[in-house]
């Protein structure tokens, strides 16, 4: 199996996480805004962690593999 291609793992991830992190943040927001900025931070990066790295990175490996793949070079 050839190396993924750097590049297009980071176009396809930018594609899937930007709704999520809009979405998050129109969840959130209004529910903190009293709160300090490091606090509504402290709040929403676990939430995008966990779910890049135990959701959306597993999603895109398994029904874009073969986007992210990098072609073999001759």
């Amino acid at each position: 199996m050839p190396a993924p291609s750097k590049l297009r793992l980071a176009m396809i991830m930018l594609v899937a996480v930007y709704p999520f992190v809009t979405a998050l943040l129109y969840i959130v927001l209004p529910l903190t805004e009293s709160w300090p900025l490091w606090q509504r931070t402290l709040v929403i990066a676990p939430v995008m962690v966990f779910s890049i790295i135990y959701g959306i990175a597993p999603a895109i490996h398994r029904h874009l593999g073969w986007l992210v793949a990098r072609s073999p070079r001759s």
